[in-house]
């Protein structure tokens, strides 16, 4: 065994990652199973390397399958950088259209909340905007939400 071998607890330190996260990661063999001494998991150095990996890729947002892909990248000597940056770059365009996402959601709030703030209208217009259509061409305007009582 290569290091010092660490149990689950130090290994969550070391990485920051919980406990439960790390089982669920060898559960779906994301990251390597343990040895085992007795009933506890004994960890080495380079479980807590591949984890930190793991842990640093879900920070910057890779699902899990892209995550799996990247390991198997990194351990492949013969892999070609540019595997790793079309699937960077994939990753990057979703990050992207979700950016865009959230600043039309930015948009739509600050009009409702500015829209209450004046206070003009009967209603009101957060619930009128969270009870609007979505994807109809109005979305991203008020209306009445369907469920309110006259």
């Amino acid at each position: 065994m290569a290091g010092q071998a660490i149990q689950i607890g130090e290994l969550a330190r070391r990485t920051g990652c919980n406990i439960e996260t790390i089982r669920y990661y060898e559960q779906i063999g994301l990251i390597s199973a343990p040895l085992r001494r007795g009933r506890y998991r004994t960890y080495e150095t380079r479980d807590v390397e591949q984890l930190s990996f793991v842990r640093r890729a879900r920070e910057l947002g890779f699902k899990l399958d892209e995550v799996r892909a990247l390991l198997t990248l990194a351990t492949d000597e013969a892999a070609a950088c540019a595997e790793v940056r079309d699937l960077a770059a994939a990753h990057l365009h979703d990050v992207r259209a979700r950016i865009a996402d959230l600043r039309r959601m930015e948009r739509v709030l600050a009009d409702a909340v500015k829209a209450c703030e004046a206070g003009q209208d009967p209603g009101c217009p957060l619930i009128q905007t969270l009870g609007a259509k979505a994807g109809g061409a109005g979305q991203d305007t008020i209306s009445a939400a369907p469920w309110a009582r006259p």
